[in-house]
């Protein structure tokens, strides 16, 4: 049977697995990144996946997610933030098909999700989308025709960077602030506030934590509407960790984008929240290793 190995590299854990040439994930597992040891050591993990996978498997191809901006030609990393030391100029695509004899193709994570959704998820069968994962920072994916668009030097979709306040959307907008903001209220240290208890307590009617999360999703109105005047999208897509309270996010987003989207654009943009959870990074690395093969 024709398998792929799937591998999604992020700075806290690497989730691989198997997939068929259909893009059903067979089997599947995890573990640490311990990004700390940089790139080098995160590359020799990524060769033990593979090596692992073909003592019982016929690889037909290697499909890499990852942190990081990556050079979908070259197969390499431009470039990284700190989290990953030496992280820029890692080069899956030539170690990888050198030593397994098979072909590999590389992609940014965030990338990945939007092109998942994409293909088969919240954004299926859309002209135009805009992916945006919001957790620690916000990554941006933007998708033209079921593909992902890159840009002239491959940073397109760094919504993240976009200058807000004084600051910018990552840092007003991501979901770390809303410990801080909470624990700033409460006196407290922002380890005690992680997010899940802040959504328990706003559910509860807490003001701090409802203040919180207000204050962030009209960021995230605000920054989904500037680019929206960029693209004009059909959907946008919303996905991280922070999106599995959508019964309670989703009011406050759609009503702050009611709030600064112009009434035009907006009567034609759908809000969605992501369709895959954990397996969307593997499943987008298949789906642009499949596109590529393709070319």
């Amino acid at each position: 049977m024709e398998t792929y190995v799937g591998i999604d590299i992020g700075g806290t854990s690497i989730k691989y697995g198997l997939l068929d040439k259909t893009g059903v994930i067979l089997q599947k597992s995890s573990r640490a990144t311990e990004a700390e040891k940089g790139g080098a050591a995160i590359l020799e993990k990524t060769i033990d996946i593979v090596e692992q996978f073909r003592k019982e498997h016929p690889v037909s191809g290697i499909c890499i997610s990852t942190a990081g901006m990556v050079d979908t030609e070259k197969g390499e990393i431009f470039y990284s933030a700190p989290l990953i030391p030496d992280y820029a100029g890692t080069d899956f695509k030539r170690t990888l098909e050198s030593r397994f004899s098979v072909r590999c193709e590389v992609e940014n994570d965030v990338n990945c999700a939007g092109l998942a959704e994409a293909v088969s998820g919240a954004a299926a069968g859309s002209r135009a989308a805009l992916m945006l994962t919001v957790g620690t920072g916000i990554g941006g994916c933007i998708l033209l025709d079921g593909h992902v668009y890159h840009g002239s030097g491959g940073s397109a979709g760094e919504v993240g960077y976009l200058e807000m306040d004084g600051s910018d959307f990552q840092t007003l907008g991501a979901a770390s602030i809303l410990s801080k903001k909470v624990a700033a209220c409460k006196g407290e240290d922002a380890s005690k506030w992680p997010g899940r208890r802040i959504f328990e307590l706003a559910k509860a009617g807490d003001e701090d934590c409802v203040r919180a999360i207000d204050e962030m999703t009209d960021v995230l109105g605000r920054g989904i509407a500037s680019i929206c005047c960029v693209m004009d999208p059909e959907v946008v897509v919303l996905g991280g960790g922070i999106m599995e309270q959508k019964e309670f996010l989703y009011p406050r987003i759609s009503a702050a984008m009611k709030r600064h989207m112009n009434p035009m654009l907006l009567q034609h943009t759908r809000l969605a929240f992501a369709h895959y959870g954990n397996d969307a990074g593997m499943l987008g690395a298949f789906y642009h290793f499949m596109q590529k093969k393709e070319q």
